[in-house]
């Protein structure tokens, strides 16, 4: 088993995801970056423009909870192949929307494939990776989302000014191509071919098999919170940081491309740094450090920035606030045996979305009343929750993804081993 393991293209398989999140990052933050001239362009509030975001984040939680459960049932290669080229076409028609209303629905059914291809991707590298060097593999793949931050930041600066924000979304189409490759060419997981392969009487449905098993239970239920406090800060911060630099602090476009394209830089060294870091010290520690850290630092920024250290601020800021996506894939996917990790590290990833998916209305009616900074200043909360919880009650390392978990005897020992 070990043997062929090692000799399995894990490289290829790491680049084909890397730049399958990448495209996955340049569509969020093109949403992120366009919301002003989409607020002119239909003549709508800031709460509106904010539930355009909200509702991504519903249809990415619907993607991430089905794609996951589908990735047990179908195949982790096969399910994200489809899932890239349901997120790339449906990136590319809203470039065609002509009413608020039809933006609207069309980005809800790209974001289904968006939350789909994200989890499952994480998933299916880290079935592909040791367990000795899996967070820095993770970690690094990771920051494929903040690369695909700062190329949309690029290809902003480039485009929005002279063309307006529609060529943006048509070169999301591009990604079928990467999905075409990844089908032909990467097999799927062994783990998960010899999960297929088990007895009958194991091959339980995978939602009954998550509450039956108390442990499984209490540690999916964890994640959920954790998720929900984590992506509620992060993609809070992730839609009106750019609105923020330019209303707030009065920024040009392009000396606002130049802060994010700081920020971002720093947000790729901090989520590989965490990721290497994990591996030496233990994910539960990063991730708890990485939450409070930025918990603490977040209003510090909004209420102490400066003309004169902004930069300075934003580029910590940018290394902190992704650190727990650093840890997070492998972390979640080392929680649950290899039967039911689409399914439950889909899940509740993506059962978080459901409420996360309020950050960006809420701070779009704060704004309306305070100020965007205020907004995301109270963020610091969220981010702060997201690190106590795994600190306190999540265990790292119950399951190995390297390996096939799948036999009762194994599932059972390592439920019983939970609490020890």
């Amino acid at each position: 088993m070990e043997k062929t393991q090692v000799s399995r293209p894990w490289i290829i398989v790491f680049i084909a995801c890397f730049l399958g999140l990448i495209v996955d990052g340049m569509d969020i933050q093109m949403l992120s970056l366009t919301l002003p001239s989409l607020m002119e362009e239909f003549q709508i509030t800031k709460a509106a423009a904010g539930f355009i975001s909200t509702l991504s984040l519903i249809g990415m939680a619907v993607g991430g909870i089905v794609g996951g459960w589908l990735s047990d049932r179908f195949g982790r290669v096969k399910m994200a192949v489809y899932m890239m080229v349901l997120f790339s076409v449906g990136t590319a028609f809203l470039g065609l929307a002509q009413t608020y209303e039809q933006f609207l629905a069309i980005r809800f059914i790209s974001a289904i494939g968006i939350g789909a291809e994200y989890s499952i991707v994480m998933m299916l590298m880290a079935e592909y990776v040791p367990t000795k060097k899996r967070t820095t593999i993770l970690g690094s793949l990771q920051a494929a989302y903040s690369v695909g931050y700062l190329v949309a930041a690029l290809l902003a600066n480039a485009i929005l000014p002279i063309y307006g924000w529609r060529p943006l979304f048509f070169i999301s189409i591009i990604p079928v191509v990467l999905a075409i490759y990844i089908r032909r060419k990467i097999p799927e997981p062994q783990g998960w071919v010899e999960a297929k392969q088990q007895p009958k009487k194991i091959k339980k449905n995978e939602w009954v098999a998550i509450f039956k098993e108390p442990k499984v239970r209490s540690i999916f239920i964890f994640w959920i919170f954790t998720s929900t406090f984590l992506q509620f800060g992060f993609y809070g911060v992730g839609t009106w940081l750019p609105t923020y630099l330019v209303e707030d602090l009065g920024f040009d476009f392009k000396k606002m491309t130049g802060y994010l394209v700081g920020t971002y830089t720093a947000l790729i060294f901090g989520k590989i740094l965490a990721g290497w870091l994990a591996d030496l010290i233990g994910r539960r520690a990063v991730y708890a450090i990485g939450g409070l850290s930025t918990a603490i630092f977040l209003p510090f920024l909004i209420m102490y920035h400066t003309p004169g250290n902004i930069i300075i601020l934003l580029t910590i800021f940018g290394f902190l606030y992704g650190t727990p996506y650093g840890v997070n894939g492998t972390y979640m996917s080392e929680s649950f045996p290899t039967h039911i990790r689409g399914t439950a590290s889909g899940g509740a990833y993506n059962i978080g979305r459901f409420g996360a998916a309020i950050a960006p209305v809420s701070i779009g009616i704060i704004s309306q009343a305070q100020s965007i900074g205020f907004g995301l200043a109270t963020l610091g909360i969220a981010y702060a929750i997201a690190g106590i919880i795994p600190a306190l009650f999540i265990r790292e390392k119950m399951y190995d993804p390297y390996q096939n978990n799948n036999s009762v005897e194994q599932i059972e020992n390592s439920a019983k081993n939970y609490s020890a």
